[in-house]
């Protein structure tokens, strides 16, 4: 019998990088919302625009553990 060779599964692996590609994407873009939302605060849409912010930010806290327990995965086997 041979041994068992650990090998990364790449399939996972470009899904987990692709995760992390819209995790940064979505924290560059939560931050730019808030400095605009608070940099216009007379407008209308100044409410919404955080909110929108917010949304965008935890989305990209969830994306970003997402892809690497993906990344982690793909590495181990699991």
């Amino acid at each position: 019998m041979e041994p068992e060779t650990k090998r990364t599964n790449k399939d996972v692996l470009v899904k987990g990088i692709q995760t992390m590609g819209i995790a940064l994407v979505l924290m560059f873009a939560g931050p730019t919302l808030i400095y605009v939302g608070l940099s216009n605060p007379n407008k209308p849409l100044y409410i919404p625009i955080l909110i929108a912010a917010t949304i965008i930010c935890i989305l990209a806290i969830y994306f970003a553990f997402k892809g690497l327990k993906t990344i982690m995965d793909s590495m181990f086997n699991k």
